[in-house]
């Protein structure tokens, strides 16, 4: 029977001491500030970037939403973020994804600056990421290195496996894992014995976006989960990538689809606000 590592026990622990920092800060004169950016009526989208304001009040950020028309041009969304960068309250600037078919998402990612790019998607940040000397890490895969510390789960020497190699998750995923002494496999679609390498893996993480992927014979006894994933089920049930109910009990630890990682990334983004006010205030 495996310990379930709880992310909305992690994530409220991450987001009161977020909180505290921020009383901090305003006592200071600095309102940390989030700019989110939604183009298009994307349900998905909408959930999450209201999730994302939410947040913000509950730690007590300034947020601001820039919900833009589909059909909004290249020029116009650069435009906004460009005014974005030169606005000293506002920290952090997130663009949410995906972004409309005609837009150059690479582009747009590219125009935030690192200092405010709060989602860590900026080239100059994932470089930063790759050599280890980091201001922000991407919000999922640091929320998934919070519930490991969390559960006081030691990384040095496991045998690690990476399911997924998106510039999101899996790559850096991987790389953190890496910094703190993992020996580091990253699966994909075209990964060979994909099933044998899993099953020798002492900390699993499974980001494939495919319900249930992750089946009892692809664990190794008293293996770490965990479930990046977010799907529904054939009956409509959110489930992760992992087959919960068989893989629950032979794990050692396992992260549960609801309420597991979910709950994190949002937490972590909140963490990398908060740190880029103090970036730019110089109190970091």
């Amino acid at each position: 029977m495996a310990i379930l590592i709880s992310g909305k026990e992690v994530s409220a622990k991450v987001r009161a001491d977020v909180r505290k920092e921020c009383e901090e800060l305003k006592a200071k004169g600095i309102a940390p500030g989030l700019a989110v950016i939604i183009v298009g009526d994307d349900p998905a989208s909408r959930v999450y970037v209201n999730n994302k304001k939410k947040a913000c009040a509950d730690v007590g950020f300034v947020s601001e939403e820039y919900a833009l028309p589909a059909e909004t041009t290249q020029e116009e969304l650069l435009s906004l973020i460009d005014t974005l960068n030169k606005k000293d309250e506002i920290h952090g600037i997130l663009c949410q994804l995906p972004l409309p078919k005609h837009l150059d998402e690479k582009a747009v990612i590219n125009a935030i600056s690192p200092l405010k790019d709060v989602d860590a998607f900026h080239p100059s940040n994932v470089g930063r990421i790759m050599i280890g000397d980091y201001h922000f890490l991407p919000c999922t895969p640091a929320g998934v290195m919070e519930l490991i510390h969390y559960a006081g789960i030691d990384v040095s020497g496991k045998s690690c496996v990476v399911i997924g190699r998106s510039n999101i998750v899996g790559k850096p995923m991987a790389m953190l894992l890496l910094h703190e002494n993992g020996t580091v496999t990253i699966c994909h679609s075209r990964t060979k014995n994909l099933k044998e390498i899993c099953a020798a893996a002492d900390i699993l993480v499974a980001a494939v976006g495919r319900p249930k992927f992750v089946t009892v014979d692809m664990v190794k006894d008293g293996a770490v989960v965990l479930d990046v994933g977010i799907n529904r089920d054939e009956n409509g049930k959110l489930c992760g990538d992992v087959d919960f109910d068989s893989v629950e009990p032979k794990a050692s630890y396992i992260t549960p689809v609801p309420g597991g990682v979910g709950p994190m990334t949002i937490a972590m983004l909140m963490k990398n606000t908060l740190m880029a006010a103090k970036l730019q205030n110089g109190l970091s």
